[in-house]
C-alpha cells in the first residue's frame, strides 16, 4: 500500500468501509495517523476496532480532525456528514486528495487523470495498457480497479493512470496531475448535482488543480466540453491545451477491440496523453491492436454460425450507446433497463445499421413508442427472451449487441450482473443451436 509520513500524528474520520474507505484506513493506519471509522455494517466496524475509533461521525466532536475521508458515493448535496463537517469547520475529502497529499514522498513519477461522463474506463485501461506495453512502470486506479492507496507505490520513472468521476473530483483539492484529459459531458448524475451546468464544473475543476507547465486534453466537441476548453484558453494559465476532437488516426480496423466511433475518440484520445508523456507512434500503435478491452464495454463475448455476441452492458445511457450502434452495420440491438430520460435521441443518427430492437425491462414500452416507425422492435421484458429471439433472426455477418442505454437497477445488482446475465443467455442459445432458427423457419 501507499505509506506517507504526510499522515502521520494527523486525525481523520472515516465515513464507509467499503473497498476504497478500507483502503485509506489501512493507509492512514500505517502512515501513523489517529482514526476514528464508521460504516452501517457492523462486522465491517468490527474488523477495524483494532486500528480505529469505533464511532459514528455524525454523532462525534470532530472539531480539530484534519478531514472527514468520505467514499465517492456518499451524496454530498444529500448526507448529513456535509452539515457536520461545516459546523466542526472539517474539510471533506477522498482517497484521491490523499494520494495527492501522499505524492512528495513518492518516488519520482508523473500522473495521468481522465475523466468524462462515457469512456473514462476504456481510454484510462488503454493509456495503462500502451505505458506497460512500453516497457513503462505504470498502474491504474481510481474509479477502476484496486483502489490508489491499495497499491504498491510505484519505482521511479512510473505513471499513475486515473479514472476519475464527478464525484471523486469534487472530493479532492489538490491532484495537479502531469496530464489531464476530458473526454466528454453529456447530462448524467444530475440526483447529485443542481442542474446539467454543476455536473459539467464539477468535471471541469480538474484542470482548476492542473500546474501552468502540465497537459490539458480535450477529446470532444460537445458544448460543456468546447466551455471548458475555451475557459482555460482564456485563463492562459495553462501553456500545454491540446484539442484532440478534429484528430484523425488511420487503422482502427485493426483494432478488434476498439471498435466504433466513440471507440476511435477513445483511441485518439489516449494517444494524446501518451504522446504528452512523451511516447512515439512506434510505441503506441501497436498497443492498439494489442489491447483486449474491458468486460462489459463493447465485449465481443463470442462468434458462432457467422454472428457476433458483444456485451455493452456498460452503457447505461443513451450517449454512450449511440457511438456502439454506429461500430457494426448490421446489428440486433437488446436495449432497456431503469430508464435515465425519456429520449434515444443520441441514438437516432444510428438506426440505419439496427436491423432490429429487442426492449428489456422497465423501460421496453417507452422505448418501444420511441423506435416505432424507425426500427422494428420486439418486446422482451426478460434478457434471455432478447436474447433468443436476436439469435433466431440473426443472419451471418450480423452483430447482437447489448448496448441497453439504461441503468441496471430495474432488474439486475449492477452493469456487470446484467452483462454476466448476457453472457449466459449467449452461452445457452449456442448450446441449443437457436441461431439462426427464425431465418431457417422462414426458408422451410
Amino acid at each position: 500500500m501507499i505509506i506517507s509520513p504526510a499522515f502521520a500524528g494527523k486525525r481523520y474520520a472515516i465515513l464507509g468501509l467499503a473497498r476504497s474507505g478500507m483502503a485509506v484506513l489501512d493507509s492512514l493506519h500505517a502512515s501513523g495517523a489517529e482514526l476514528l471509522a464508521w460504516d452501517n455494517r457492523e462486522e465491517l466496524r468490527e474488523s477495524v476496532a483494532d486500528r480505529a475509533l469505533i464511532a459514528d461521525p455524525l454523532e462525534s466532536d470532530l472539531t480539530g480532525y484534519d478531514a472527514i475521508v468520505v467514499s465517492p458515493g456518499v451524496p454530498l448535496n444529500s448526507h448529513p456528514i456535509a452539515l457536520k463537517a461545516k459546523a466542526d469547520r472539517v474539510p471533506i475529502i477522498g482517497d484521491i486528495e490523499l494520494f495527492a497529499q501522499a505524492r512528495s514522498s513518492l518516488p519520482s513519477h508523473r500522473v495521468v487523470g481522465i475523466t468524462g461522463t462515457n469512456g473514462k474506463s476504456t481510454t484510462t485501461a488503454l493509456v495503462h495498457h500502451i505505458l506497460e506495453s512500453s516497457g513503462i512502470p505504470a498502474v491504474m486506479g481510481g474509479n477502476i480497479g484496486l483502489p490508489i492507496l491499495s497499491q504498491e507505490p510505484l519505482p521511479a520513472g512510473g505513471v499513475y493512470v486515473l479514472e476519475l468521476s464527478s464525484y471523486q473530483i469534487d472530493l479532492t483539492a489538490s491532484l495537479d496531475c502531469d496530464v489531464a484529459l476530458l473526454l466528454n459531458i453529456s447530462p448524467d448524475h444530475l440526483d447529485r448535482y443542481d442542474g446539467f451546468d454543476a455536473y459539467a464544473a464539477a468535471k471541469a475543476r480538474l484542470f482548476d488543480m492542473l500546474g501552468a507547465d502540465h497537459a490539458a486534453i480535450f477529446a470532444s466537441k460537445d458544448e460543456k466540453t468546447r466551455l471548458a476548453l475555451d475557459g482555460l484558453r482564456k485563463l492562459g494559465r495553462v501553456q500545454n491545451i491540446v484539442d484532440t476532437s478534429h484528430r484523425e488516426i488511420a487503422g482502427q480496423a485493426g483494432w478488434p477491440s476498439l471498435q466504433g466511433p466513440h471507440n476511435l475518440q477513445n483511441a485518439i484520445a489516449a494517444i494524446a496523453v501518451v504522446e504528452a508523456l512523451g511516447l512515439t507512434e512506434a510505441q503506441w500503435r501497436p498497443a492498439l491492436a494489442s489491447f483486449a478491452g474491458l468486460p462489459h464495454r463493447m465485449e465481443r463475448v463470442a462468434e458462432a454460425g457467422g454472428i457476433l455476441f458483444v456485451n455493452d452492458s456498460k452503457a447505461t445511457n443513451p450517449a454512450s450507446t449511440g457511438p456502439a450502434l454506429g461500430a457494426y452495420p448490421k446489428i440486433h440491438w437488446i436495449l432497456g433497463g431503469l430508464p435515465k430520460s425519456d429520449s434515444l435521441a443520441e441514438c437516432e443518427p444510428f438506426y440505419q445499421n439496427v436491423v432490429r430492437a429487442y426492449t428489456i425491462g422497465e423501460a421496453g414500452p417507452l422505448f418501444q413508442k420511441l423506435l416505432a416507425g424507425h426500427v422494428p422492435v420486439e418486446s422482451c421484458e426478460m434478457m434471455l427472451t432478447a436474447v433468443q429471439r436476436a439469435a433466431a433472426n440473426a443472419a451471418p455477418g450480423e452483430v447482437i449487441l447489448l448496448s441497453p442505454a439504461c441503468a441496471s437497477f430495474d432488474q439486475f445488482r449492477d452493469f456487470e450482473a446484467r452483462g454476466n446475465c448476457f453472457r449466459c443467455a449467449v452461452t445457452s442459445v449456442i448450446e441449443k443451436g437457436v441461431i439462426g432458427s427464425a431465418k431457417g423457419e422462414a426458408m422451410r
